[in-house]
């Protein structure tokens, strides 16, 4: 987001020449003109002849301080002001000279000298209310400019200051996050100014930081009746499209606005078209010709920042999360205070598990753009993200083998630092099966913790104990649950662990006290062209003396991102040593293929006060031994609701015919009530 600047400095004041002996016409002229190089030599000239001529001495000091000489000004009116103490046009000059020098500070107190010796002086205003725009004063600033518009009505230099006025006031308020003030303060320069360029975009912007992405899509189709300016609002709908995920349509906004620029075109708008497009390819995963254009511009441009953080990006969404890391240090060695290098250096750091850094970085930010929306909210996920938490669920379960199931599960996550979080699971579980009268209930209860080891390898260990209450026998058993996930590989995850659980489905199987050691690898691999796939392989021994292995892998490729569609295959097979088909379901082989669909809106990216869902839908073939196949479905559901970034709930569903989904192999249905609270 771009800083709105204050008008720093008013045009020349009026002033009442005496007559002299030389002609200065020429030199007014230079001076009134903005030609201050051919003024300063005018003058310099002048004043050889006549050094104590004091309109000459005036009008050098101008010029030299227009032509970005400010101390030396200064100087020269400090002396001019010790030759004429009670002169007011002296003082006038003195005064501006403290504002071409950014000495703020000191011009409040000598402006508001200045207009209590002549609260009529429109000069003296109107310094004094630049002086206050500078200060961020800006309810004393608009005092003082309408002040000096009732002493000169419809004055362009006042009506420029107030326009600056108006639009630094609104910018303190979008920063403190007062939108509405921000808001009224931008249209009421509408009200004074029209279709102003300045305001319009400050107006867009801010909606966009509110998130009101129809209204800024309406200003900047507004700003895109004025011909002069419409690649700058294509660039700006652009932006809006891509924030409402339509990227195709952002990608046919920025090239429209690319394809009109030439030779004439302002370098500023070449230069930020040209980055809007640039990104635009990258949303659309057009990474060839993101990084040919990318390469052009690093040749044409090598070491600017702009185009640093395009490749920097473009290799984010590559996930070459290593080589972005490199520009952006890169950037901050040019620019130690650059936007772009602290919070993308810090979002770089975070996807390599850097998360210490990853606040420092974010941190840094804040230490030169205070408050800045972006930055807080990276925190602030940051915050969430270690947070302690409890999230619970309800369910009840039942199948045409006539068992029905009440279960209760929570766990508790306390993280103690950024590398280190405190784990504990409580489970309960009562089934009973309405022919046989058989029941049982089971309580488990563990605790654990997680530890990264290092910035890609992160360990989860849990131990605890069930207790069991069946028809023949009451029970206790060991669980344990420990796994590493590794994330050494681009766009590759790696689980492997193992677990010991008891047999809970029905109340059979948990009369016979079942205790299953599970050994697993979960295998993810993500690409840059919208396909994934998955693989879970597990060995499991039986106390029992029964042996299970099962394959299990899913292919799939993302249709849409937002929300996230996402079309595949699945294949399963499992094989059981010893076949008991009358105590739980064991085939020596068994096959499942199936199609799905799953369309989501996931949790962790819906917003606060905003509805969030799951949709799975499967459809397919299983052969159980050599008998003939049989067609599966299977349906999986959530929809839930975020209440703020610290609480959800949801309700969830599956009903699959699929004989694995369960281990009496039956048709299972589940519905349940799941809540997530950050309660620290």
């Amino acid at each position: 987001m771009k800083t709105l600047k204050s008008l720093i400095y008013s045009t020349a004041f009026l002033f009442v020449f005496s007559a002299t002996a030389q002609d200065m016409k020429k030199g007014f002229t230079y001076l009134e003109t903005g030609k201050y190089a051919q003024a300063e030599s005018f003058f310099s000239t002048i004043l050889k002849d006549y050094p104590d001529n004091k309109t000459a001495r005036l009008c050098y000091g101008r010029a030299i301080g227009l032509n970005g000489k400010a101390q030396e000004a200064n100087d020269l009116f400090t002396d001019l002001l010790k030759d004429y103490p009670n002169d007011f046009e002296v003082k006038l000059n003195y005064g501006e000279s403290l504002l071409w020098n950014n000495n703020f500070k000191a011009a409040r107190v000598y402006y508001k000298a200045l207009v209590a010796e002549d609260p009529k002086s429109f000069a003296a205003l109107l310094g004094y209310a630049n002086t206050l725009s500078n200060l961020k004063a800006y309810e004393d600033a608009l005092t003082m400019v309408n002040n000096a518009l009732e002493v000169s009505p419809g004055n362009p230099n006042a009506m420029i200051s107030k326009k600056y006025i108006y639009l630094g006031y609104a910018y303190q308020n979008q920063q403190a996050q007062n939108y509405d003030k921000a808001e009224i303060l931008l249209t009421k320069n509408l009200e004074i100014f029209g279709d102003d360029k300045d305001t319009l975009l400050n107006l867009a912007n801010l909606y966009l930081i509110w998130n009101k992405l129809d209204s800024a899509k309406s200003i900047y189709n507004r700003l895109a009746e004025q011909p002069e300016h419409k690649i700058i609002a294509q660039n700006g709908l652009a932006l809006v499209e891509h924030l409402n995920g339509k990227e195709k349509k952002a990608l046919g906004l920025s090239t429209q606005a690319y394809n009109s620029l030439n030779e004439n075109t302002d370098q500023n708008i070449t230069k930020q078209t040209t980055e809007r497009y640039a990104q635009a390819l990258i949303w659309n995963k057009k990474f060839k010709a993101a990084t040919n254009l990318i390469d052009t511009l690093i040749t044409e441009n090598p070491n600017k920042n702009w185009v640093l953080a395009l490749r920097a990006t473009l290799n984010i969404y590559k996930s070459n999360f290593k080589k972005s890391l490199t520009d952006y240090n890169q950037i901050l060695e040019n620019d130690s205070t650059s936007f772009d290098g602290n919070l993308g250096k810090a979002n770089v750091l975070k996807a390599l598990g850097y998360t210490d850094e990853a606040y420092t970085s974010a941190e840094n930010t804040l230490k030169f753009y205070d408050n800045q929306k972006d930055a807080t909210n990276f925190i602030n996920q940051l915050n969430n993200s270690f947070a302690p938490y409890l999230e619970s669920s309800a369910s009840h379960t039942f199948d045409n083998g006539d068992n029905k199931a009440f279960s209760f599960n929570s766990n508790v996550v306390f993280p103690l630092s950024t590398k280190l979080a405190i784990l504990g699971n409580y489970n309960y579980r009562t089934t009973n099966n309405t022919i046989t009268n058989n029941s049982a209930t089971s309580n488990n209860l563990s605790l654990g913790l997680s530890y990264k080891l290092i910035p890609s390898i992160t360990f989860k260990g849990t131990a605890g104990m069930t207790s069991a209450k069946a028809e023949s026998e009451d029970y206790t058993q060991l669980l344990t649950d420990l796994s590493f996930n590794i994330k050494s590989f681009k766009l590759q995850t790696l689980d492997i662990g193992y677990k010991r659980q008891i047999e809970s489905f029905n109340a059979d199987l948990l009369d016979r006290e079942l205790v299953q050691n599970n050994y697993y690898a979960n295998y993810n691999l993500g690409t840059n062209f919208n396909l994934g796939w998955f693989t879970q392989l597990m060995h499991t021994s039986q106390n029992d003396g029964n042996k299970r292995n099962l394959l299990f892998t899913s292919l799939y490729y993302n249709l849409l991102p937002k929300p996230a569609l996402k079309v595949g295959v699945n294949y399963q097979y499992i094989t059981f040593k010893e076949q008991v088909p009358t105590i739980y379901f064991s085939p020596e082989k068994f096959n499942v293929y199936e199609v799905f669909m799953n369309v989501i809106k996931n949790e962790d990216s819906a917003k606060p006060k905003s509805w969030f869902y799951n949709l799975t839908a499967a459809y397919g073939y299983q052969f159980i031994e050599d008998d003939e196949k049989q067609s599966t479905y299977r349906f999986q559901g959530a929809l839930g609701y975020k209440f703020s970034e610290r609480s959800l709930l949801n309700l969830y569903g599956t009903h699959s015919n699929i004989a694995s989904a369960t281990a009496a192999g039956f048709t299972f249905t589940e519905i349940g009530l799941r809540f997530k609270w950050l309660f620290l």
